[in-house]
């Protein structure tokens, strides 16, 4: 595989050219149309002013003006998309340069969904996971990502996902081309309404109803002629009755079906080819390949693939558009226009509109899996977990070399956690700022990855498939009338509450683990949860500063270890090494920090 940053930069000087060029192009035309608007108004004065012309001279600057005004669109377009192609290579250097945070999309809109774990691990806001790996562009892409995030896969479908994470990875080309494209697709495209016209049930009636909506517009025409040349106009007044009639019955219903999808044809047709592209798209893969073909259809007689039928439906909105203009109103009586383009879109939506959801999960999973796929060719050094694939094997987690992926590779301090059979949870204490919580973090967010079927950040990461369940954040609510405590205790029954609902193990994550009561009850609380929680069958990671918790290793015995982190005063300032080390910790830095900032003690 190519060096990923050289292979961007690569690009990204190619774009560049690409975009100068067309610059130049796009002045060059600009310029050429304001000269065939001069000549036209030249031409204009000397036909009608000097009659120095005959007048289909003026035909000459206005053909030419529509001829530069077509190619200068096109160059346009291309200017834009290699600008658009140009940022994704930008924002991708920016990621492996660990510029990426306040750039892309942050997610803040699922944390309503109140995810367990989404808030404890920055899952989503700014500087968050999904910001990091998300290059999704459509709701259905970016839905399915949050669901890999935050929601445990079957162990199958983790494992076939890495497989289609490496095929991935390596097709640059298809993921520029789906990133251009959708880029300028999201904001046209509603997929969650146009699935729901879709499926919606027919408005419209069928049979006799369909052929006279068809032949009442021919009648017009041919008792038209009768009119003209007979001066006999009761038949065309007659066809005129039946076409108010009609129109008076059916018009209501058409003007759901036509606009119920909400959607415009420029976005369907940008849909139409990112469809078009994954149909294409050689793939070495069983599960790709397989979504590939249902996308081009069962080739039986009659069934055309999911671009083509697009396209059509994007065809049918143009003359959707057209029925609310006033070539539209003024046709709708005498070809009963609305009429007709309504049965014509009926007609896509009974045909095809059962299918919209099928190519929306399709498009939806793709854009997920691309995701992935940048993160895992960004990041080369990222290895793929290695997942114990055992029957009733207990639950283990062995991490090597573990880092923070939101936090910048020059700053990161990485640390090796194991726990198994003899080992089942670790006890860390330490003091204020030594790096507790951003180990916890690390290790939450390292699941996250493995569990989603991405590369971890570390040395290797084994581990059997895992439910995970954290508490590193919590506060009082002055709204709600609750307190640190209360909302903890809350907090701690839902991640209590995977033992019964996960088919996985439980990993917990628990920081500073019952802080918001008294030492002695604090003590007989974390001893009693973390009881419960070793005789399930979890394991996981506790932090404390609170130095009378270590003796609950002590009483609980063998699978609970004591670790810690240190700190030292050096020239004045507190020093962290961030190094998780055995055994507890032995001082806390509470007083020391009081001094350093100016307190008398």
């Amino acid at each position: 595989m190519n060096d990923p940053r050289a292979e961007y930069t690569k690009r990204l000087e190619n774009y560049a050219q690409k975009m100068a060029v067309e610059n130049r192009r796009h002045i060059a035309l600009g310029n050429a149309k304001l000269a065939a608007i001069l000549a036209g108004l030249a031409s204009l004065w000397m036909v009608v002013a000097q009659h120095w012309l005959p007048p289909y001279w003026l035909i000459v600057p206005a053909v030419a003006y529509v001829i530069l005004a077509t190619v200068h669109e096109f160059v346009l377009r291309r200017k834009k998309r290699a600008e658009v192609a140009g940022d994704f290579y930008q924002r991708g250097i920016a990621r492996m340069e660990d510029r990426w945070a306040g750039t892309g999309q942050t997610g803040e809109n699922f944390r309503e969904r109140n995810y367990l774990c989404a808030e404890d691990l920055d899952i989503f806001g700014p500087g968050s996971l999904f910001q990091l790996l998300s290059q999704a562009r459509l709701p259905m892409g970016e839905d399915q990502l949050v669901e890999w995030l935050c929601t445990p896969s079957e162990l199958p479908a983790i494992l076939e996902r890495q497989k289609l994470v490496e095929e991935l990875r390596a097709k640059l080309d298809l993921r520029e081309y789906v990133a251009v494209t959708t880029e300028a697709l999201w904001a046209r495209l509603d997929p969650k309404t146009l699935v729901g016209w879709g499926e919606a049930p027919a408005l419209l009636p069928r049979g006799i109803w369909r052929g006279v909506a068809v032949v009442l517009p021919l009648a017009f025409l041919t008792t038209l002629v009768v009119w003209y040349t007979s001066h006999f106009y009761a038949p065309l007044l007659f066809v005129l009755a039946l076409e108010i009639m009609m129109r008076r019955r059916l018009h209501r219903s058409a003007d759901e079906v036509m606009h119920g999808a909400a959607c415009n044809a420029e976005g369907l047709l940008l849909f139409a080819d990112v469809l078009g592209r994954f149909e294409r798209e050689p793939f070495t893969s069983p599960k790709l390949a397989t979504m590939a073909a249902r996308l081009r259809g069962t080739n039986r007689s009659g069934d055309v693939a999911a671009s083509v039928a697009v396209r059509k439906l994007a065809g049918i909105v143009y003359w959707i558009d057209t029925a609310d203009s006033l070539f539209g109103h003024i046709a709708e009586l005498p070809f009963l226009f609305g009429v007709n383009v309504g049965y014509a879109t009926e007609a896509w939506r009974r045909r095809w509109g059962g299918k919209l959801r099928e190519w929306a999960q399709i498009t939806g999973e793709m854009e997920a899996l691309l995701s992935l796929a940048g993160y895992a060719y960004e990041h080369p050094a990222d290895p793929f977990p290695v997942f114990i694939d055992e029957p009733n094997h207990v639950a283990e987690f062995h991490g090597e070399e573990l880092g923070h992926p939101l936090i910048a590779a020059a700053s990161c301090v990485r640390n090796s956690v194991f726990l198994e059979q003899k080992t089942r949870a670790i006890l860390v204490s330490g003091s204020n700022m030594s790096g507790k919580s951003t180990f916890l973090r690390t290790v939450g967010i390292n699941t996250v990855l493995a569990m989603a079927g991405a590369p971890i950040r570390g040395k290797s990461l084994r581990l059997t498939p895992l439910a995970l369940g954290t508490r590193i954040r919590s506060g009082d609510s002055l709204q709600e009338g609750r307190s640190n405590f209360y909302t903890e205790i809350l907090h701690i029954r839902r991640v209590f509450a995977l033992l019964k609902e996960s088919k996985y193990p439980l990993l917990f994550l628990f920081d500073e683990l019952l802080e918001g009561t008294n030492s002695k009850d604090r003590r007989i609380g974390a001893q009693s949860l973390l009881d419960v929680l070793l005789k399930a069958g979890a394991i996981g990671i506790v932090t404390t500063h609170d130095l009378a918790l270590t003796e609950i290793a002590t009483a609980i015995g063998a699978p609970l270890r004591n670790m810690h982190f240190q700190d030292q005063v050096v020239d004045g300032k507190m020093v962290f090494d961030y190094r998780l080390q055995d055994g507890m910790v032995t001082k806390s830095n509470a007083l020391e920090l009081m001094r350093l900032v100016g307190l008398e003690m």
